[in-house]
């Protein structure tokens, strides 16, 4: 094979990379040279001076175990990443790291790494693009027009994720039409095991068609001109997403180890790396870019006029239409309408007045939504086939169709959900959330994860949050999921004990720009809690006094379900002489994270403290020395027989209270 100047400049940058840092993957971008040269210097409309412009077209590198071909692309095109950037590869506090990360390297889209993931994003992102068209395009004025390509590999496809996303995509180019959304599938026929014949047969693209999609097989990836003619024809189709399969040979170019494993994830080693050098045709030393290659693929200034033709382009659509630029303006950046705080403040109010007696907080959940969501049109809903029971719509809820909508039935997709969530919120634009059970925020929990790293704001409506579900039983019964969720960094969960509470989680929610958060809510009615208007300021603080004493010989510390449980408790104490403060704490991270003499305020050094919360209690124990919950699966039958079964009742918490003074004293 006759290799070119361009793609040998991918495949040099890459391997001497990896070399360098003595780990790495080399096969990925020695095998996609040609794919990502055509793509990137024919195709990808970006403007490597402003990586974050609105309507670039999105790249996704879902084998993102092949980071080194995204930072050479990053690098050749003139985006900030220098040479020095190349060479501090999978190095402590680099801009190049292992996998890519966003926020770390300029116009890396999305955190990738884990298989299948950056392709669920991108679907997300795809999706985004045809909402934000619908709601803000006029006619002659096409402000939201962009393409996402996304490169896969057969660990992708072969990652149950994969299915599920595809699945509904094809499923959604029926009515919106993800036209725009373009999938490279680098059909190497290697993962790390070896040849993947002996544990992955799938006839790919007979899956992809069933599912809806266009199918271009059998193109050769290291013919230019192949997959040219195939991103032509993707892009010719206006409704369904395509995948294109590409034959390739992982590690081509490297003489010694082209199409074995043994390129896949580990360095060449000196002398494959010559050897590699001189197949290539290439002379120059390690990192080093001839002036002409280089201005090849400079994509600097076709970025900068592409850009500033937009920028001309929305200056006639602000002209015609100053509300919708406005609001594209303000939906795009992130930030939240300009009366925000007084509707939150008045929804505050109405709820002091006239808090129902009694509700589930997953129908808090949806009272609260239903005041929120007519002034905050970026707000996009959904569920995992459990909007009745999640009670995720509200009477606005439209459908995601050819005309648009702002909520989506994932079916059973629960990591589909999550993930492609993510793909909304990285994209911007839209404010996801989505409904499971809490139970099977398990099946999510990589997508959470990810939302966590890359701090995106989403938001996951995680009812049914303990055995207060009753009869369905130990596998639909949370014990662990809350605690090992707080487990997680950057991600705020939420368990609140009423109406107002979940407002306040619902609004820290929608203003937390710099990560997801997790509403833990009860199936079963809890009883609305008295406070003052300084109490209702200090719920958002994370955990405050709910029911305070002049000196308080112990602190019960309660959430959720729980709450109305302790207050019982401290009030039998206090009938015997015993005063005892009662804190709510809805959501641990947040009060964790208030100043010291805040917490100390709440949670007076020496006073003997428990906790009660209906789940496991290991979590707890830096804040309690007593822990009032569950270590142990739970049972079917009705909820008020299983709090009792397991000693979630009034005489444990009092009994536990009066224990710990006992031992105190």
């Amino acid at each position: 094979m006759r290799f070119t100047a361009e793609t040998s400049a991918i495949r040099a940058l890459a391997v001497d990379a990896v070399e360098r840092a003595g780990s790495g993957h080399p096969g990925m971008p020695l095998g996609m040279a040609e794919i990502a040269d055509v793509v990137w210097r024919r195709h990808l409309r970006h403007d490597p001076a402003v990586p974050d412009w609105t309507d670039r077209d999105r790249f996704v590198l879902s084998n993102g175990h092949g980071s080194m071909l995204l930072y050479a692309l990053l690098h050749l095109t003139g985006y900030d990443l220098t040479v020095d950037d190349l060479k501090a590869f999978r190095q402590l506090g680099s801009r190049t790291p292992g996998h890519p990360e966003r926020g770390v390297t300029p116009g890396v889209e999305t955190t990738t790494g884990p298989l299948a993931q950056g392709l669920a994003n991108a679907v997300g992102m795809a999706l985004a693009e045809r909402l934000l068209a619908i709601e803000f395009n006029r006619p002659g004025h096409e402000v939201v027009d962009h393409r996402t390509f996304v490169f896969v590999g057969d660990g992708c496809l072969m990652e149950g994720l994969s299915h599920e996303v595809c699945s509904l995509a094809g499923t959604l180019a029926r009515g919106i039409g993800l036209g725009k959304l373009v999938v490279f599938y680098d059909d190497n026929g290697i993962s790390i095991d070896g040849p993947v014949e002996g544990w992955f047969t799938d006839d790919t693209p007979a899956r992809f068609e069933a599912y809806g999609w266009q199918v271009i097989p059998a193109v050769d990836g290291h013919d230019t001109e192949a997959i040219d003619h195939a991103v032509e024809q993707a892009l010719a189709d206006p409704t369904r997403p395509t995948l294109i399969c590409c034959r390739t040979v992982i590690g081509l170019g490297s003489p010694g180890k082209a199409g074995s494993h043994d390129v896949h994830g580990a360095p060449l080693g000196p002398s494959e790396l010559q050897a590699t050098r001189d197949n290539l045709g290439w002379p120059h030393p390690p990192f080093e870019i001839p002036g002409e290659v280089r201005e090849a693929w400079d994509h600097r200034a076709e970025g900068a006029r592409v850009h500033a033709r937009w920028e001309e382009s929305f200056e006639c659509y602000r002209s015609a239409f100053p509300d919708l630029a406005a609001e594209y303006e303000r939906r795009t950046a992130g930030h939240l309408p300009h009366d925000w705080r007084q509707l939150v403040e008045k929804l505050l109010d109405r709820i002091r007045a006239s808090e129902p007696a009694s509700v589930a907080t997953r129908r808090a959940s949806q009272l609260v939504i239903e005041e929120l969501a007519p002034e905050l049109p970026e707000l996009f809903g959904g569920s995992a086939d459990l909007t009745g029971s999640n009670l995720t719509n509200w009477s606005g809820s439209t459908p995601v169709t050819a005309d648009g909508g702002n909520y989506l039935s994932y079916g059973v997709r629960e990591f589909g959900m999550a993930a492609l969530m993510n793909g909304l919120a990285l994209h911007g634009g839209l404010i996801p959330y989505g409904g499971t059970f809490l139970m099977f925020s398990e099946y999510a929990r990589n997508g959470i994860r990810m939302a966590a790293l890359m701090g995106l704001r989403s938001i996951l409506v995680l009812t049914h949050d303990s055995i207060g579900l009753g009869e369905d039983g130990p596998t639909h019964q949370p014990v662990e999921q809350t605690a090992t969720l707080r487990l997680m960094p950057n991600l705020h969960v939420w368990r609140p004990c009423d109406l107002l509470e979940t407002a306040v989680a619902w609004t820290a929610a929608i203003e937390r720009a710099g990560g997801p958060t997790a509403l833990a809510l009860s199936r079963q009615n809890l009883v609305p809690q008295d406070r003052s208007p300084s109490q209702v300021d200090q719920v958002a603080r994370g955990g405050y006094v709910l029911r305070d004493v002049a000196q308080p010989a112990a602190v019960i510390i309660a959430t959720g379900s729980e709450v109305e449980l302790a207050m019982r408790a401290a009030a039998e104490l206090a009938g015997d002489g015993v005063p005892v403060r009662v804190v709510s704490m809805p959501c641990v991270e947040v009060f964790d994270s208030q100043p010291a003499d805040y917490r100390e305020e709440v949670l007076p050094a020496g006073v003997p403290r428990v906790v009660v919360e209906a789940g496991a209690t290991g979590g707890w124990y830096r804040h309690a020395t007593v822990v009032v919950g569950i270590d142990q699966f739970g049972e079917s039958a009705p909820a008020a027989a299983l709090f009792e079964h397991f000693g979630l009742d009034l005489d444990a918490v009092v009994g536990a209270v009066r224990g710990l003074l006992a031992t105190s004293a």
